[in-house]
């Protein structure tokens, strides 16, 4: 406590000194542009893929944009901070293997960490594709903008869009000699909770040959001394450690070409999940006991090139972006979340992938033509290992090291071609048309995670054939299927004057079918193969989805308000159904049913002065089941109580309202404070509704101070201000039946077995600086 205490106290006294240096480089109160006038700039998305990014208020999408000013704003620093500022939006990690998405936009999402399950929310970051759910929450810094569009976007960005997409763009390197640097340091306040975290992180950007070639490097560093106090040993817990470096380097060896080529590394060590056991510890507070920190380890290495080039033709741009990423991870778990060793899971994880895109976007008279060209190719292979010493077979022989090992390898390869078409009918009415062909082979082995010796898929060394001796069940299995469809959108929109919109669309979308590579009941799962098939996969999903909405704003762009109403049809819907068993959670991913979701949302913001800006946006969503295939509640059979069940990652209500004051202080420089409140309601985590994470109201506050010396500022911020205790996921535990040592095991008293709730970090208070020029 003293340590975060003298550590905020130097800040200021810091900060303090930087005041009463010579000002030499102080701008002129002329010269100045407040946080407000930063804030209304314009913002533009690339999301429509056309040869010029758009202004946000022109485009016919459901989109929150962020440029790099708004962002600093908000205190954004990871991907999961932008769940807290978007009507509808999800940005989760699942808490079970940090750094995993399970990401939900207007009620479509994921809540799983196996990774052969992919998202319904497409993240892209510099226009690439990332082909699973793993090493997506990172940390983020020297950004231009970021994108969340809502609603499926399949037409221009593909299949795995169904709720959304993330798009996020790296700042490019600039024409002109640029640096910036922070250090930030925050932590919990309470003396019952952790330590310091402090991330320090620079760039440098300029020209290298002017008017030729211009060159970035950054890094990034964080080092987190864990939030968490565990009651087990009394030791802080999610430690984090995370180095990220990156380099750009842009190209201009004509007038007409241009390349960018964008490259970062990774490297994480962090704990593992900080898991409360819910039968043992109240909702509300942040306790918890685990005889097993766990920890995650991986890397990331990732390339993008892209290359543009202006043509004649239509007055147009040729676009090529080639991508390249590369993660590897491992990962220990204490996935029952008690001082006893009853179910720990380790993991290992390697992923490969490869896309190109290459585009043409140009104008003939009143039309504007986006078309495509598509491939992606990713390699997949991962390990599960799961220690459940109550359940070891009479058959394995006592001398034999044992565990239940399995997993799965997949080779998955994506072909697209698409076309949009914008024809203005006349100046102010514009309708769209487009269509994508995608086609998709996914080749797998599958291993069961069953007891036998120790193996590895990624290493190659677990058995797909035969039969496992312990068991008497196949030791798994190799299957490969085909999917192939058309994605067609259809829109209209209508300028009723140069600053108020209104738009309607209809557009389908398809999530990919696949395998599941958790399989811990084979008798469950062998049940569940279509007989005469020969598939041992689950299908896709498909979504057709209905939107209207308008866009207004004051000619001064100092008022904003944009609504939309969506309704959306999902067939064969696509679940990981969450029950327990003799190995541990049993997780089988099935097209559980069909549904529809609807709802509307609105978010605006309003300049009242100069110096005064408010914002807010509210969400509600509606969403029923319409029909039920499989017994989701757990009760054996499938009959209206399955209907009446809640879909999961669906919140009821979400809203939130935003000040940004601006205090000029002439000599003394300025003072910029922002306060942010977002509440999203209670969501079901699993389809039986045994587990819910709770609604939260997320407060969050930053107040800089841009001092006289230029470029240089000092923030005293907060988030999670109200203390709110949040989880990545909630999911009941087995009875696991006697100890080793012939006793009973302590969940023998607790309903279903408790739960395994991963904690998210409570209030956090901290300090940062920045210089820059």
């Amino acid at each position: 406590m003293m340590q975060r205490k003298t550590l905020l106290l130097s800040g200021v006294a810091l900060a303090t000194a930087f005041s009463v240096m010579p000002a030499h480089a102080q701008e002129t109160d002329e010269d100045r542009e407040n946080a407000v006038d930063r804030v209304l700039q314009k913002v533009t998305v690339s999301a429509t893929k056309k040869k010029d990014v758009e202004d946000v208020q022109s485009v016919p999408i459901a989109v929150t944009a962020f440029n790099a000013d708004t962002l600093d704003a908000l205190n954004v620093t990871t991907v999961e901070d932008l769940s807290y500022t978007s009507p509808n939006v999800s940005l989760d990690d699942v808490g079970t293997s940090r750094g995993t998405a399970n990401f939900a936009i207007r009620g479509l999402g994921v809540n799983s960490s196996i990774p052969s399950i992919d998202p319904a929310v497409g993240v892209f970051v510099d226009g690439v594709y990332l082909g699973i759910n793993n090493g997506v929450v990172v940390d983020l810094f020297d950004l231009e903008s970021v994108e969340v569009l809502r609603g499926p976007q399949g037409l221009l960005f593909g299949r795995n869009t169904t709720g959304g997409a993330l798009v996020i763009n790296t700042a490019r390197p600039t024409d002109d000699f640029t640096y910036k640097a922070r250090a930030r340091f925050d932590g919990p306040i309470d003396d019952d909770r952790g330590g310091l975290n402090s991330t320090v992180q620079g760039i440098v950007s300029g020209p290298l040959i002017d008017g030729v070639l211009n060159g970035k490097i950054g890094a990034y560093y964080n080092t987190d001394a864990g939030y968490f106090k565990n009651l087990y040993d009394g030791d802080n817990h999610g430690e984090a450690q995370t180095a990220i470096y990156k380099g750009a380097l842009e190209w201009f060896p004509t007038d007409r070409l241009t390349f960018l080529l964008n490259a970062q590394y990774n490297d994480s060590y962090v704990d593992g999940p900080s898991g409360q056991n819910r039968s043992y510890f109240d909702r509300d507070s942040f306790d918890f006991s685990i005889n097993n920190p766990g920890f995650g380890d991986s890397e990331t290495t990732f390339v993008s090139l892209r290359t543009d080039y202006d043509v004649d033709f239509g007055n147009g741009q040729i676009t090529n972006i080639v991508g390249y990423r590369d993660y590897s991870g491992t990962s220990s778990g204490d996935i029952d979340a008690t001082p006893f060793t009853l179910f720990h899971s380790n993991a290992e994880i390697a992923q490969e992938q490869i896309s190109n895109e290459l585009r043409y976007a140009g104008t003939f008279g009143n039309t504007d033509v986006t078309t495509g060209l598509y491939y992606f190719n990713q390699t997949l292979d991962y390990t599960e290992i799961r220690n459940l010493p109550t359940t070891r077979p009479a058959a394995f022989p006592a001398a034999l090291p044992w565990g239940f090992y399995g997993g799965g390898s997949q080779d998955h390869t994506v072909y697209g071609a698409f076309a949009n078409v914008d024809y203005s009918i006349t100046p102010d009415l514009i309708a769209t048309v487009g269509l994508r062909y995608s086609s998709e082979e996914k080749d797998a082995d599958v291993t069961y995670i069953r007891p036998r010796p120790e193996c590895s898929v990624v290493d190659g060394t677990c058995p797909i054939d035969g039969t496992n001796p312990y068991t008497g069940e196949d030791n798994g299995f190799s299957d490969g299927d085909d999917w192939s469809n058309w994605t067609p959108k259809l829109g209209l929109q209508y300028f009723w004057s140069d600053n108020f919109q209104t738009y309607g669309s209809y557009t389908k979308g398809f999530r990919s079918g696949g395998y599941n590579f958790r399989i811990t009941d084979v008798n469950v799962f062998q049940n569940q193969i279509v007989p005469n098939t020969g598939d041992f996969g689950f299908d896709e999903e498909e979504v057709d989805a209905y939107e209207i909405g308008f866009k207004s704003g004051s000619e001064d762009g100092r008022v904003q308000l944009n609504g939309a109403a969506f309704y959306t049809e999902i067939g064969n819907m696509q679940r990981e159904v969450n029950t327990a068993g003799p190995s541990g959670v049993v997780q089988n991913i099935l097209n559980t049913a069909d549904a529809t979701i609807k709802g509307v949302e609105v978010d605006g913001r309003w300049a009242a002065t100069n110096n005064l800006l408010f914002t807010f946006n509210v969400g509600m969503i509606d969403a029923e089941y319409d029909e039920v295939r499989f017994d989701i509640s757990g009760d054996t059979v499938v009959d209206e109580r399955d209907e009446a069940l809640e879909l999961p990652r669906v919140p009821q209500l979400t809203y939130g309202f935003g000040v940004i004051h601006d205090t000029d202080f002439g000599d003394m420089g300025s003072l910029v404070s922002t306060l942010n409140l977002q509440y999203r309601d209670r969501i079901a985590y699993t389809d039986s509704n045994f587990g819910w994470v709770q609604g939260t109201t997320q407060v969050a506050a930053d107040f800089t101070w841009e001092t006289p010396y230029e470029g240089f500022a000092v923030s005293l911020f907060g988030d999670n201000l109200l203390d709110e205790v949040q989880v990545g996921n909630d999911t009941q535990l087995p009875f696991p039946g006697p100890l080793s040592n012939g006793t009973q095991s302590p969940f023998q008293a607790l309903p279903g077995g408790g739960t395994f709730s991963p904690l998210k970090k409570g209030r956090v208070v901290g300090v940062e600086f920045t210089i820059a020029r």
